[in-house]
């Protein structure tokens, strides 16, 4: 019996032992309210392929900046605009080194889907009888990048004074794109990305180039990012998450 299990014992030893697969990590992104359909595929596409979990919010780039200011745990922030980027480096909240711009846009007219409302967005262009008693719906031009980049464009068309007493001003950009898509505005101001995710608005014109500053996303890693946050960081730059983006309608930018 003794030698029975003297064998049993060597056999074991001769076994191979199984690596112990790396324990699996939670992270946090905070990114730009039109990020959200393109980086939910490609975050859902990360977790398929490292078993980490990716806990996304989406707001408005100023009012995620300002939380990580005040503390919030992000492992990764992404802008829709430099400004805030800018504000959280100069405050060494993110990780400079880890900076980089991933994602262009463009930005657009839009009405309600079969509207049939068509404008050709050139200086002097008159969008008050398109609005007949409705508002022009579009992020906080005070603050919120999509809203930036409007008043810019409206102010450069030589038409902001005229409108601006009938803007909505939503707290970010998707909730801009759904106040035209539920129809209590027939206008908005919103990315061609936000166009293009929802069904319920069309294109009704095209902000000519030139007439607002290039919309760039940059992203980084806030500087208490956990682990191996920059895997994360590095996989949206990747070859592997770029279709999630084009398919959006992003300019990717890497």
């Amino acid at each position: 019996m003794r030698r029975r299990w003297l064998l049993i014992a060597v056999m074991l030893t001769l076994l191979p032992i199984a690596p112990v697969s790396a324990q699996a990590d939670t992270y946090t992104i905070f990114a730009a309210a039109s990020l959200k359909n393109a980086l939910d595929a490609a975050v859902a596409a990360y977790e398929k392929q490292t078993g980490d979990t990716v806990r996304v919010s989406y707001a408005a780039s100023s009012a995620l900046a300002r939380q990580i200011e005040a503390g919030a745990p992000a492992d990764i922030f992404i802008s829709a605009d430099l400004k805030w980027m800018d504000e959280l480096q100069g405050k060494n909240l993110i990780q400079a080194n880890t900076r980089r711009n991933l994602l262009g846009n463009e930005l657009v007219l839009v009405a309600p889907a079969k509207s049939g409302t068509k404008i050709d967005l050139k200086p002097g262009v008159h969008l008050l009888p398109y609005l007949k008693n409705g508002p022009l719906a579009m992020a906080d031009p005070t603050a919120v990048p999509a809203g930036i980049y409007g008043k810019a464009a409206l102010t450069k068309l030589g038409v902001w004074n005229s409108v601006e007493a009938k803007v909505a001003r939503a707290e970010d950009v998707r909730a801009a794109l759904r106040l035209v898509a539920r129809r209590e505005a027939p206008l908005g101001i919103v990315y061609r990305t936000d166009a293009n995710a929802e069904p319920q608005v069309e294109v009704a014109g095209i902000f000519p180039p030139g007439s607002y500053p290039p919309v760039t996303y940059p992203a980084a890693l806030v500087t208490h990012a956990k682990g191996r946050a920059h895997a994360l960081l590095d996989f949206l730059e990747s070859p592997t998450a770029r279709p999630y983006f084009e398919q959006q309608g992003f300019k990717v930018l890497f």
